[in-house]
């Protein structure tokens, strides 16, 4: 099932079912953006805005962008603020969706989902004030590597929905490729259990 297709059909139940990679990555963000200063935010892949209500907190303005137009009719349902603006965007297309330039780029759970990083990293990059941040928070690659894939069940069965398999490399490197160096990255369990796979990858990058 294509990205769109799925995501708009998933909203329904985004929210409500069980989905510890949704919950960690949400967890991780704050903790990873908690510790860097921005007035500004662009967000992609707001979805239901699991993250939007946070940063909303933290910032003076926020663009919160999804390609899923069930999904961001949930977010705009619970988040009711002058300080956020919701769009409908392809962010695999020019991004003319966004209104300035930001302090901050988020992409949270979305990467998987696109096949060639270099367009976006040069797109986020070129959105951002110089010294500003990107967060990029995904499911591990070891956790790709042994078979997860975003995934929710229907009446109809369980549907997969497309993704790319990345290297924590790919994404430095495309990164680098479009002036953003590596600052920080991170590694989150299932309950802090180190032993087990980590299910969440962040990388915090800035533009130089």
């Amino acid at each position: 099932m294509n990205t769109q297709q799925a995501y708009n059909h998933w909203a329904s139940q985004y929210d409500t079912n069980q989905n510890k990679t949704r919950d960690l990555e949400g967890k991780a963000l704050r903790q990873i953006v908690s510790g860097i200063p921005f007035n500004t935010c662009l967000e992609i892949g707001c979805g239901t805005g699991k993250n939007t209500s946070w940063l909303i907190e933290q910032a003076k303005r926020v663009t919160a962008v999804d390609f899923s137009e069930e999904m961001l009719a949930k977010a705009k349902g619970k988040i009711n603020s002058a300080k956020v603006e919701f769009r409908l965007a392809d962010i695999t297309q020019p991004w003319s969706f966004r209104t300035q330039l930001y302090d901050l780029v988020t992409f949270s759970l979305v990467l998987e989902h696109i096949e060639n990083l270099d367009p976006v990293f040069k797109e986020a990059s070129q959105s951002l004030n110089q010294g500003g941040y990107v967060y990029v928070g995904e499911l591990h690659p070891f956790k790709q590597y042994s078979g997860t894939k975003a995934r929710f069940d229907t009446e109809e069965g369980r549907q997969i929905v497309d993704c790319y398999n990345h290297n924590t490399s790919d994404f430095v490197r495309s990164a680098k490729k479009n002036g953003l160096i590596l600052t920080e990255l991170d590694e989150f369990f299932d309950d802090g259990e180190r032993p087990e796979i980590p299910r969440i990858l962040t990388l915090l990058l800035r533009k130089i």
